[in-house]
C-alpha cells in the first residue's frame, strides 16, 4: 500500500457539492475517495495526452486487429435480458 500524505485543497463551492453528494447518494464512502477518484481519472487523461501520434496508432490498429468488433445493440439486449432493464 502506498504512503498516504494528507493533502488540503480549496474548491469551488459547486464542486464541493457535487462532491458531498457523490458521497451522500453512495457513490463513495468518503470525499477523501471521490477526490482520489477523481485524481486517478486526471493522471490517466494526463498520461493519454502525453502520447504521441505513432504511439496512438499503434494502440489502434492493435485493436483493430484483436478481432472484429461487436454490435453494440446484440450486447446491450444480451445484458438486459442476463440483468434487466436498468431503472430510469
Amino acid at each position: 500500500m502506498s504512503e498516504i500524505e494528507k493533502l488540503s485543497v480549496a474548491l469551488a463551492a459547486d464542486m464541493v457539492a457535487e462532491v458531498r453528494a457523490a458521497v451522500a447518494g453512495g457513490d463513495y464512502a468518503s470525499v477523501s475517495e471521490a477526490v482520489s477518484d477523481a485524481l486517478r481519472d486526471w493522471s490517466i487523461r494526463r498520461r493519454v495526452e502525453k502520447l504521441e501520434t505513432p504511439e496512438l496508432t499503434r494502440l489502434v490498429l492493435e485493436g483493430i486487429e484483436s478481432g472484429p468488433g461487436l454490435d453494440a445493440d446484440e450486447v446491450f439486449a444480451e445484458l438486459r435480458a442476463q440483468f434487466g432493464k436498468p431503472p430510469g
